[in-house]
């Protein structure tokens, strides 16, 4: 994630800013240039003198995003997808939808950085990208009636329990995922999209099969055996996540956005010119520094884990001195880096 500035006074805003605190200028990011400009109301014509209007969910300060110049559509690149918000006449459901769009534009943040198809359901009703954002609902028996979280033919669906933190912590602990964050489910389930599109429809199967193993195996029957036996004891030796274990399908998904952390990340580091002492010994003063653009198409996968790593060990120790679990909890092993390195080329159009 880059960093942003005010277009007026130049003081540092962040991706999610609407107004600048010092001059206070209204504005909206583009997420397309990956800029923040001046913009006039929601939903409301551009001016002549100022040609960017903010998406029309700003009106309930679910989004920052302005409309694309010369658009008809009174939604942004990211809101447009959505079929399904929340019922907003439930005050909590509001807060819980906000941080699920915030989440949203930041995982089109890298999607468009990589500028992989984007058809929304309108353009593409059997394989267009949708969301369904729902809550679970009490039946007239007493009993609950609970959304799952998945992907299915392209529409991704998001339980809106998942945007409270005291509830996705209590799913955390009792799942055992050490990373189980908003972010990082939009990550995973964007992953099952672009198997469709980059891997099955691409006709790369054979290729996929090769380091993830034959995705034709029963899905369900795998999940009913892993919920009900536990992850396979030696998981950690050739998988992210002991999810990742459970089938080809969510190894692929759990590896694409395990490759999304690292990427996004490093490009934050890059920003902030952070550098960490790959060396610490008295007197060196060599380190390891972001100096690439991690999503650029001319960068390597080794130049990024050999960038990411030392930086991993580095806020590992920053968490511990303050009390926290480690920030990065995770082995790149080499069958892990084998699978990192596929989703490298995927994204790049190297794979063939």
């Amino acid at each position: 994630m880059k960093r942003y500035k005010c277009p007026t006074c130049l003081l540092e805003v962040f991706f999610e800013s609407t107004s600048c605190v010092a001059c206070g200028t209204g504005l909206g990011l583009d997420l397309v240039h990956r800029q923040m400009v001046p913009v006039t109301a929601a939903g409301g014509a551009a001016a002549a003198d100022n040609p960017h209007r903010l998406c029309a969910n700003a009106a309930h300060e679910a989004c920052n995003c302005i409309v694309s110049s010369g658009s008809a559509d009174i939604y942004c690149l990211s809101c447009r997808h959505n079929r399904t918000i929340p019922d907003l006449s439930v005050p909590e459901n509001l807060a819980a939808w906000r941080n699920l769009e915030l989440a949203k534009r930041q995982l089109f943040y890298s999607l468009l950085r990589w500028r992989l198809p984007l058809p929304t359901r309108t353009e593409d009703p059997e394989r267009g990208l949708g969301f369904d954002f729902l809550a679970d609902q009490t039946l007239s028996e007493g009993e609950i009636d609970k959304v799952l979280t998945g992907h299915d033919s392209g529409l991704i669906t998001v339980n809106i329990a998942e945007a409270d933190d005291a509830v996705r912590e209590k799913m955390r602990t009792g799942m055992g995922e050490p990373y189980r964050t908003l972010l990082g489910h939009f990550r995973h389930e964007i992953g099952h999209y672009y198997w469709d599109r980059l891997v099955r429809d691409a006709g790369l199967t054979p290729q996929f099969r090769d380091i993830f193993g034959d995705e034709s195996i029963d899905y369900a029957q795998a999940l009913k055996n892993h919920y009900a036996a536990g992850p396979d004891p030696k998981w950690s030796e050739s998988f992210i996540s002991s999810y990742a274990a459970t089938h080809p399908w969510e190894d692929f998904a759990e590896t694409w956005a395990h490759y999304i952390h690292i990427v996004d990340s490093l490009e934050t580091a890059r920003w902030y010119g952070m550098a960490v002492d790959a060396a610490p010994a008295p007197g060196d003063a060599s380190g390891t520094a972001v100096e690439f653009d991690p999503y650029g198409t001319a960068t390597g996968l080794q130049a990024i884990l050999d960038a990411w790593m030392p930086f991993t060990v580095a806020l590992n120790s920053i968490n511990r001195s303050m009390g926290q679990r480690d920030f990065y909890p995770f082995v790149l092993n080499d069958p892990v880096r084998l699978k990192l390195d596929f989703m490298h080329r995927l994204v790049r159009g190297e794979v063939g």
